[in-house]
């Protein structure tokens, strides 16, 4: 199998005041926390937004062990949504001392490029700087942060950027090439995009 080089970047913010918002999307642009756990929908949004940039780390993941990481105390999905149709996602989870990390991230190919992102990574900054503290023995936030790497989209790390993350560390690493999972087979090329 071959290997091939990915850099980490990871990103923090260390106030609230760090988080610079961006300009609303779209009126019929809503972000919404899915109030109700659900394996399924947590594992739809995951391959559906991470299968073109091979997020492969929880494929393997059983009903159960998908359950128990989306009904964790301290973990939240939000979701965007534009005019009813699921957009992107965000998934955070405190820790309980003091730190939220936005674990996953992104939206769907059809998305992108449209102002959504920019919104709902203002809207799980600010839920991440409120999270802490909501759930018993979780203490008040002191740090949000995320990682993005050299396979995510061209434009997520001028995302983070904008929104006022800050680089605190890099690594590099060899990784097995994967095939792109997506949804289904052949889901990745959306008509007009092919390079």
């Amino acid at each position: 199998m071959s290997t091939i080089t990915v850099t980490t970047w990871s990103l923090r913010q260390t106030s609230p005041a760090d988080l610079r918002p961006a300009a609303e999307p779209g009126a019929g642009v809503r972000v919404v926390r899915a109030e109700v756990p659900s394996p399924e929908f947590s594992r739809f949004l995951y391959t559906a937004v991470g299968g073109d940039v091979r997020w492969t780390d929880r494929l393997g993941l059983g009903y159960e062990e998908w359950r128990a990481l989306v009904s964790a105390p301290g973990v939240e999905t939000w979701v965007a949504y534009e005019d009813g149709t699921p957009a992107g996602y965000a998934e955070l989870a405190a820790d309980g001392d003091g730190t939220v990390e936005i674990v996953y991230f992104g939206l769907l190919p059809a998305f992108r490029g449209r102002g959504i992102g920019g919104h709902l990574l203002t809207c799980a900054a600010r839920r991440a700087w409120d999270l802490a503290g909501r759930w018993p023995g979780v203490s008040p936030t002191r740090t949000v942060w995320l990682h993005t790497c050299s396979k995510d989209g061209p434009h997520a790390m001028d995302n983070y950027l904008r929104r006022g993350f800050a680089l605190f560390g890099t690594e590099t690493a060899q990784e097995p090439e994967a095939a792109a999972p997506g949804p289904w087979p052949g889901a990745v090329a959306i008509p007009g995009t092919e390079s």
